[in-house]
């Protein structure tokens, strides 16, 4: 079948990335550096990442809570579209709930102020599936529905979806959103959230052959290889304004799987692999959360259309770890 993914088009602009050196932020700037030029995209965290992010291009020491830092950063480069991936994620935030939304509130209104300023013409800023909720569907999760998320990442993220809708409708700030799933990457260690088990568990396959996960077996949740999330983000900031319909954010989806699946899918490859199980305070929030999404929204008003599924991320994941 033949896919009715629109393939962006890349016009030279200069770019600040708030959260370069996460998970998603130092995939996300090297693929926007390889679009726009080097020199064009500005990398920014409250901390120095790695070599590659560092050596191809410009980095900015940034503290994603300071506006007026931000503000002298976009004055100085002429900025025009800032990704803000800065974020305490689920599992971290359930320690420091205070801190989790001050960061990921007061950096969010940093941006959208900005904008309202007319000193930036467009965001990107990340939602999750932890906006649902215990009282959500859980199977084909849609688009609009019922949420009342029980996580204080879940609330600040579901908080920040109607503050995007909010400064649109009123200002007409240009924000777009992706809910994004379980992200799975072998380039970037993951950082804190509830479904770090499944990047973990190949580290662990290819180490030891044995993995204890702190999920139950039968957790299925939705995830995605990272190549589909930073080409779903790119695409959702190159469609034109007209095509985006949702200004909260978008559900987007890939594939669905548990435990037991992925463990599975692993031992095609190392069939000696083992896996045992020590579930632990993660596992309420992986409960609350959705078994599988519709993004058909996202398919319908810009195309998207993931690549990936189990088999393929698996191969992916073990090959490029083993070199």
């Amino acid at each position: 079948m033949q896919s009715n993914f629109r393939t962006p088009i890349i016009v030279q602009k200069s770019i600040l990335i708030i959260g370069a050196c996460g998970q998603i932020g130092t995939e996300l700037t090297l693929a926007l550096r390889e679009k726009h030029g080097n020199d064009n995209v500005v990398a920014s965290d409250i901390r120095e990442g790695g070599e590659d992010l560092m050596a191809s291009g410009p980095f900015e020491l940034l503290d994603a809570t300071d506006y007026k830092a931000i503000e002298n950063v976009v004055m100085h480069y002429e900025i025009e579209e800032v990704y803000l991936m800065a974020a305490m994620l689920s599992a971290t935030a359930e320690k420091f709930p205070m801190r989790a939304w001050d960061l990921n509130m007061g950096s969010l209104f940093n941006v959208l102020n900005l904008a309202k300023d007319k000193k930036i013409s467009k965001i990107f800023w990340p939602s999750s599936i932890a906006v649902f909720g215990p009282n959500t569907p859980k199977e084909d999760t849609p688009q609009n529905t019922i949420m009342e998320p029980s996580t204080v990442y879940g609330i600040s993220k579901q908080s920040g979806e109607r503050w995007c809708s909010y400064y649109f409708n009123k200002y007409g700030v240009d924000v777009r959103s992706l809910r994004y799933p379980g992200l799975i990457s072998w380039k970037t260690q993951p950082g804190g959230g509830t479904t770090d088990y499944a990047v973990e568990i190949y580290h662990k396959a290819l180490e030891n052959k044995a993995y204890t996960c702190f999920l139950s077996e039968n957790t299925k949740l939705p995830m995605m290889f990272m190549d589909d999330a930073i080409r779903a983000t790119i695409a959702v900031m190159e469609t034109g304004a007209e095509n985006i319909k949702e200004r909260s954010s978008y559900n987007l989806a890939a594939m669905s799987f548990t435990p037991t699946e992925i463990a599975a899918s692993i031992q095609k490859q190392i069939p000696e692999f083992k896996i045992d199980y020590n579930v632990d305070f993660r596992q309420e929030i992986a409960d609350s959360w959705p078994q599988s999404i519709d993004a058909s929204t996202a398919e319908k008003d810009w195309g998207w259309k993931a690549e990936f599924d189990l088999e393929k991320t698996t191969e992916t994941m073990l090959k490029n770890l083993a070199n």
